[in-house]
């Protein structure tokens, strides 16, 4: 067993060692071209937050006399009802069954359905022991399931880490070198030395259960955007072809940003993946079972952190007092991890990306203010770049700005919400002794999972759930050192 917990630190200190760097490898959806322009932060409008209240796709409401027979109510919601116009097959494929299966756990001996006629639905794994469901092939036996994962090392790791004020980024059950890094950090900058063993002990002795469940409630739509009407795929003869699969939704386009009221998120998934600190991808291998737009009602498996309540984000005060007995101080290094103290004592660790490539800071900057909910505005204008006039034997040490000119005559914006490329949190930073924010402060992301890799708007980025913690540590004057 030591042997094994060797191997397993080994290869996290080699991760940790590998600090990531920000390649571009493209840009977030519906910037391409807004990311060679100027923009500025901007407070929101109103203290209103969310999208008006509207109806919402709901499981069926249980009744009195279900409540009262917990067994009953769990078998009623394993019903469905046939309706005028259902056929066996189109009931088949919304219930993500077969034709076989349905029948088979029916004991039905036709496809011939009766209005009002009550099917039976099968759990996961009363699917799985079907004589009609396919044997699963080596790759898809070796799929982790949710019980296997709530098992596995990393997980529980991310989740003791994040529950501690160390964030490793979104929680999955895969290492990377961001949580290499912050596990190290864990380890020894607490003026203890921790071994591999110990962490896991401790990990598992706060955090006995890794997961928790978490029911998706109507008031969660309110951030929760309505789903865009998707393109049916038709074949070359004209028809639409019944087996094909929709045509995946399109990411939003600029016009459609900046012609928005409040940028909200794009599906429920994506609600509770950033609700629960989760990799989208991660909770949809947690949940195999819903569909692609959860309704209100659904039960989700989730990571066991501390929600991240974006309802109960106020539009001021977030930021703490300035208290003389505690020293707060924050590091950035290498661009790649916030890194907060109190008292000589580092009390929480986030992931940093930052938007673009080659954006840095370098000495000692200071803590401003905190602006929630924000906006970004902009004219068009192009970032001013510098052009360097050279020849063969002359490099101009000191090269001239580029005049360029607004397009817009009036600022254009881009709503507040949690996809805004700023998120739901901006910190402005401001250099040395200087009052004057710099316009590129510390803010939330619209996409935690490639903020590491997509080129965007802003400056340096955290998740969502990080900017909001950040904010409520961080008091007006707190020095803010750059190390590589």
């Amino acid at each position: 067993m030591p042997h094994r917990f060797a191997i397993f630190s080994t290869a996290l200190l080699l991760l940790a060692s590998a600090s990531p760097r920000v390649h571009a490898q493209g840009v977030e959806p519906g910037l391409e071209r807004a990311v060679k322009w100027k923009w500025n932060v901007a407070p929101p409008t109103s203290a209103a937050w969310g999208l008006p209240p509207r109806e919402v796709p709901v499981l069926q409401q249980r009744s009195s006399s279900q409540a009262a027979n917990p067994a009953a109510a769990a078998s009623d919601q394993n019903i469905y009802t046939v309706k005028k116009g259902d056929v066996l097959v189109h009931i088949a494929k919304r219930l993500q069954l077969t034709v076989a299966q349905l029948k088979e756990f029916n004991a039905l001996e036709t496809d011939f359905l009766q209005i009002g006629q009550q099917l039976r639905i099968p759990t996961p794994e009363e699917k799985r022991l079907l004589k009609s469901t396919p044997k699963p092939t080596a790759s898809a036996a070796s799929t982790p399931q949710p019980s296997d994962i709530a098992k596995s090392e990393v997980f529980l790791l991310r989740v003791f880490l994040d529950n501690q004020g160390f964030g490793t980024g979104p929680i999955s059950d895969v290492p990377d070198s961001i949580f290499g890094k912050v596990l190290y950090l864990y380890q020894t900058a607490r003026g203890e030395t921790l071994d591999h063993p110990t962490v896991v002990q401790r990990a598992k002795e706060f955090t006995p259960d890794t997961l928790n469940t978490y029911t998706l409630r109507v008031e969660d739509f309110r951030f929760i955007a309505p789903p865009k009407a998707v393109r049916a795929v038709i074949e070359p003869g004209g028809a639409p072809d019944p087996k094909a699969k929709p045509a995946p939704t399109p990411p939003p386009t600029y016009q459609e940003m900046v012609t928005a009221d409040f940028l909200a998120y794009r599906s429920p998934w994506e609600f509770v993946a950033e609700r629960f600190h989760c990799d989208e991808a991660f909770l949809r291998k947690l949940n195999p079972s819903l569909g692609a737009q959860p309704p209100a009602g659904s039960r989700f498996r989730v990571p066991n952190v501390q929600p991240f309540e974006i309802e109960k984000i106020p539009a001021t005060g977030l930021q703490p007092p300035t208290d003389p007995s505690q020293q707060i101080t924050a590091t950035i290094t290498d661009v790649t991890t916030l890194e907060i103290s109190r008292n000589s004592r580092l009390v929480a660790v986030m992931p940093v990306g930052r938007a673009r490539p080659g954006l840095r800071g370098r000495g000692e900057w200071r803590v401003l203010d905190v602006i929630a909910h924000p906006r970004l505005a902009t004219l068009q204008e192009d970032r001013v770049v510098q052009v360097e006039k050279t020849s063969p034997f002359y490099i101009n040490p000191n090269p001239t700005p580029v005049t360029v000119r607004p397009v817009l005559s009036q600022e254009q914006y881009l709503p507040p919400g949690p996809n805004n490329p700023a998120g739901v949190v901006w910190i402005n930073l401001a250099k040395g002794g200087e009052t004057t924010p710099q316009s590129f402060g510390l803010h939330g992301s619209s996409m935690p999972a490639a903020m590491q890799t997509l080129e965007g708007i802003g400056g340096f980025r955290l998740t969502n759930w990080d900017a909001l913690r950040a904010a409520r540590l961080l008091p007006g004057g707190t020095k803010l050192e750059w190390k590589p």
